[in-house]
């Protein structure tokens, strides 16, 4: 099984969002993937599999199965347009969350992901308790994402991460408007109920980060960073209320055989 680690959302090594790809014949057994992921202990691992009626792609957290993956989407797309099918000029992946497609755009991959409705849901003192501060406002779609005043609160936070494991929502986002005239938004994305401390730049969060931006700034285009220790940008574009795209680089960091199997 050819596996490869690429740095997602970002054009240089050891910053963006590692994420491992593995590509296979067919799919192992779930135990399998799941333990490669564990041993991987990588935010996501990507399982990529041709079958009758096109790719097929999978992810995994070291605890879990997870329906969407924005990073490492764009990992395999990285795989596959610039390494194994560098003829094509887009790729389409079925998922169990439906067809998700990468494509090349200038020096950038660019994802087409489902724009993922939020709802405003009331502050409490469980999220202040959570992440030190009280936000300003709260919105739950798939994830959670509390809003606050400042950027400078969003980079110095120390979440609890045990506190933060009882707030509705697969992730726990938090965010604020930039101020520095490069990036619309500023976020970070904490994941402890899926083995994930901290993701360090997580593309599905921005399904419900940049929409939310989008209609607070009324801009269609929003550049959001994502202020990890890691770090990473990327280029969204709201196009239907059912439909974003969400574009940035990636580079290769690591290509390997793993030789073990069960």
């Amino acid at each position: 099984m050819k596996q490869y680690i690429v740095d997602a959302f970002t054009d240089k090594p050891f910053h963006g969002n590692p994420a491992a790809v593995c590509v296979v014949e067919s799919y192992p057994d779930e135990k399998l993937m799941m333990d490669i992921a564990m041993e991987n202990n990588l935010s996501e691992t990507a399982f990529i599999a041709k079958e009758s009626d096109g790719y097929h792609l999978r992810w995994f957290t070291p605890t879990t199965e997870v329906g969407l993956c924005g990073h490492a989407t764009l990992a395999s797309g990285f795989v596959m347009l610039k390494l194994l099918e560098p003829s094509l000029d887009s790729i389409e992946f079925i998922t169990k969350s439906g067809k998700v497609a990468v494509s090349r755009k200038g020096g950038l991959l660019e994802l087409s992901f489902p724009n993922i409705p939020v709802e405003r849901i009331d502050v409490t003192d469980s999220m202040q308790k959570a992440f030190g501060t009280r936000p300003i406002e709260a919105w739950l779609g798939l994830d959670l994402i509390c809003v606050f005043e400042s950027e400078d609160t969003i980079k110095g936070m120390t979440p609890d991460l045990d506190i933060v494991k009882t707030l509705p929502g697969r992730l726990h986002n938090v965010t604020a408007k930039c101020s520095d005239g490069t990036h619309d938004c500023i976020s970070r994305s904490f994941a402890p109920t899926l083995g994930i401390p901290e993701d360090p730049v997580c593309g599905s969060a921005h399904c419900q980060i940049a929409p939310l931006w989008s209609k607070k700034l009324s801009k269609k285009k929003i550049t959001a960073f994502q202020a990890s220790k890691r770090g990473g940008s990327l280029f969204c574009e709201i196009v239907s209320p059912e439909t974003i795209k969400i574009a940035g680089p990636a580079v290769l960091f690591a290509q390997s055989e793993i030789l073990q199997s069960l």
